[in-house]
């Protein structure tokens, strides 16, 4: 019999929210084709029963939470860890730290769990001093109850040695290499300026908000994303849309093709995060070859490698490394094909969802239990 594995954390399969649950999309099918029977806990409306990358062999269990800002992780995160009690899987992939409380939970049940503990949530600006308690608190019930850990990137990996004294296994994002994409209307290969991101004060937003004033007097400035919830940083980047043309607000975007194609055809990405280790969204910007400016940090630093072009977060700054490289093709070109070599041999798919796979396989065994592959092998 086929062992199961229960994801608890995300918003569901399969969804296009975030890194988490991109993660999720490409992960379930994999784990499937290697044997497990998977069960993925998400929230009602947001997924689709009729989603063409729906893989029927993946099960999807919708349980209740609180939708907002403050709550929305916990109440999740506990209804999903709650009917896992009842299916009592082998094991469970748990997506974030805050999830911690309902490890204790998990443990007593016998279900071994592997913890992505995602970044330093409580060095995010955009929480509250309460919301960074519960994240600190959360990541101390995972440090304790957690059997293994997966970090994205080594410097997360070096803060949970040092201030938790736990090990685990480095586990990056992975990206897509894209075919030729049809370019935006409007837009010229090599010709705008590019962000994405979430809208929050730690994603460098007001800064490259500000910044954008500057660089569009000489280039088109794509910026995608939102905030979720609203707010004044969505109202800015609406605003200035609205006043300067050569500035295209776009909000959030669903469509995996349509953001692929604006990567590829970018003249530079702007990646402005500043917590949370590996981000997705560098990942794949990288695998589709766009020149990218990135704010210095140590996280940005170690996915970028030696030809990372890094700015200080502040608008002057971000406007002149942005425009020293819109007008460089030399290094437009380098910097392109520095990402893409980059992607390819540290940050693929195949690269994370085996990692994944030999993570959890290594908690099972744990049961003494066997995976039988669809093919009819077992694998130990």
């Amino acid at each position: 019999m086929a062992s199961s594995v229960a994801i608890i954390g995300t918003r569901g399969y399969p969804s296009y929210y975030g890194g988490f649950e991109t993660a999720v999309r490409k992960l379930s099918p994999y784990l499937a084709d290697e044997g497990w029977d998977v069960i993925v806990y998400g929230r009602k409306g947001a997924t689709k029963d009729d989603d063409p990358e729906r893989d029927a062999r993946i099960r999807t269990v919708v349980t209740g939470g609180v939708e907002s800002k403050s709550l929305s992780t916990l109440s999740y995160g506990l209804t999903a860890s709650l009917h896992a009690l009842k299916d009592k899987p082998d094991v469970a992939l748990v997506m974030n730290v805050a999830n911690g409380y309902f490890l204790p939970l998990l443990k007593m049940r016998g279900i071994k769990t592997l913890v992505n503990v995602d970044g330093i949530e409580w060095d995010r600006a955009k929480w509250g001093r309460l919301a960074k308690f519960m994240f600190k608190m959360g990541a101390k019930f995972t440090a304790k109850f957690a059997d293994n850990l997966v970090f994205d990137s080594r410097e997360i990996e070096r803060r949970w040695n040092s201030e938790f004294g736990r090990e685990g296994v480095f586990i990056p994002y992975g990206g897509d290499v894209p075919p030729e994409l049809p370019i935006e209307p409007g837009l010229e290969h090599r010709g705008y300026v590019l962000v994405v991101a979430r809208f929050v004060p730690e994603n460098t937003i007001p800064e490259f908000l500000d910044a954008a004033e500057i660089i569009a007097d000489k280039y088109p400035v794509v910026i995608v994303g939102s905030s979720g919830y609203g707010g004044p940083l969505d109202e800015q980047a609406q605003a200035l849309a609205a006043k300067n043309p050569n500035v295209h607000a776009l909000g959030h975007i669903s469509d995996d093709a349509r953001l692929l194609s604006l990567w590829q055809h970018a003249g530079v990405y702007f990646h402005g995060h500043s917590v949370g280790g590996t981000n997705p969204t560098l990942v794949q910007a990288m695998a589709t070859g766009t020149p990218i400016v990135a704010r210095d940090t140590v996280y940005n630093r170690e996915v970028l490698g030696s030809g990372a072009h890094l700015c200080a977060p502040e608008p002057t700054a971000i406007a002149a490394s942005v425009d020293a490289l819109m007008g460089d093709q030399a290094a437009q070109n380098a910097s392109s094909e520095s990402s893409l070599q980059r992607s390819l041999a540290s940050y693929t798919w195949q690269l994370v969802n085996a990692s994944y796979d030999a993570a959890l396989r290594d908690l099972v065994r744990a049961f003494g239990l066997v995976l039988s592959r669809p093919d009819g092998r077992r694998t130990k």
